[in-house]
């Protein structure tokens, strides 16, 4: 499933290939999140020409929405949204925490009321490992449990032994009807959690290695916490893992942290960043953030990045990036979300290259000189 091409010698850093049922990826690398089955804005051409090579959607948003009856009718969800490529599905659990009206867990599973419509569910973590080998997913996440930061060390190791507790009874519901879904060929992460607690988190961690996932997981990190605190989350964590299977950061999505996981030897991403920020008029660059909005660009015909090959940076000026956005028109939105995308992408190739020479810590260094600088 997943083999390790090259380790960079100055750090722990390293560039891997994961094989999926539906093609290889190259890592680290980043997924565009399509929540409901779509990167907001964008055609998936537009998304596979800037380099994707997985997506990731959301369990949680599917089920309700269309439904698991409609998915299972179309084939699955590869069929039912054209996509060829691999799928990671997270567990929707996180999205049961945070936006389900409400909500009581146990031991058992959780029960939630949709955001959409107020109907009542109960689900059970076997119950979330059915759904996404209905969608056929290439990578499942398991149910867990995600605290918001801060959190009283209790609430974390309650949640942290829940997780466990889940962990166990999906790995082994997984593997009792890993034959039955639309692919075969589906892989299983585990997911640590345990907030930011150094004993609760080497607990976890040790425990998902015990039960054997495909992959691993870092959850609960990018909830709030400064930055420093989760790189000592990553550095932490990665420690416990093993070396020759892939590590995902769950929800990284800023570039500076994504480049600071890398090189503590974190293969995968995924956030909603570039797309969001992209419909608020905010682009990504390799000079920093840029705000379209702002009246500095009024008449500024640069390219939104001189350094991005992107087609909104080859295309059009930042002049008429903010008339567009002034103007509330669609094609703004579009044109961020598509640099965004393209950016965050072409960040983890380069970084794949600069492992694969053996010079990633000058690329880190010089990847976060130049974006400090603003633009």
């Amino acid at each position: 499933m997943f083999k390790i091409t090259h380790q960079d010698k100055e750090s722990r850093a390293r560039r891997g290939e994961l094989t999926t049922g539906h093609g290889k990826i190259e890592t680290p690398c980043f997924m565009p999140v399509g929540t409901h089955a779509t990167i907001k804005g964008l055609y998936p051409k537009d998304v596979i020409e800037s380099g994707a090579q997985i997506m990731l959607s959301n369990t949680y948003h599917l089920f309700l929405r269309p439904g698991m009856e409609v998915i299972r009718k179309a084939g699955g969800l590869h069929k039912f949204i054209s996509w060829d490529k691999p799928i990671l599905t997270d567990s929707g659990g996180y999205q049961v925490f945070s936006l389900a009206l409400l909500r009581k867990l146990s031991d058992r599973g959780v029960e939630f009321q949709s955001h959409i419509d107020g109907s009542r569910h109960f689900i059970t973590p076997e119950d979330v490992i059915d759904i996404q080998r209905d969608l056929g997913s290439d990578i499942m996440m398991p149910l867990d449990e995600c605290v918001h930061y801060p959190c009283g060390r209790d609430q974390a190791e309650a949640a942290m032994k829940r997780t466990i507790n889940w962990a166990k009874r999906s790995h082994k519901h997984f593997h009792e009807h890993r034959k039955h879904g639309p692919t075969k060929q589906q892989f299983l992460f585990g997911i640590v959690q345990g907030a930011t607690y150094e004993d609760l988190r080497s607990e976890c961690a040790k425990e998902m290695v015990d039960i054997d996932f495909d992959g691993f997981a870092v959850g609960g990190v990018s909830v709030g916490e400064p930055s420093d605190l989760i790189y000592n989350i990553l550095d932490y964590t990665a420690a416990f893992l093993p070396l020759k299977k892939p590590r995902y950061a769950m929800g990284i999505g800023y570039p500076p942290d994504i480049i600071e996981a890398v090189e503590r030897g974190i293969d995968m991403f995924d956030c909603v960043v570039p797309t969001r920020y992209g419909r608020n008029g905010t682009a990504f660059t390799s000079k920093g953030k840029v705000k379209i909005g702002n009246s500095p660009y009024t008449d500024d015909f640069k390219a939104l990045d001189e350094n991005c090959s992107c087609y909104t940076c080859v295309n059009f000026s930042r002049a008429y990036l903010r008339h567009l956005f002034n103007a509330q028109e669609m094609l703004g939105l579009t044109l961020l979300s598509l640099h965004n995308v393209y950016f965050f992408l072409g960040l983890l190739r380069r970084a794949r290259e600069a492992i694969e020479n053996d010079c990633f810590t000058k690329f880190k260094k010089d990847f976060l000189e130049d974006y400090s600088q603003g633009s």
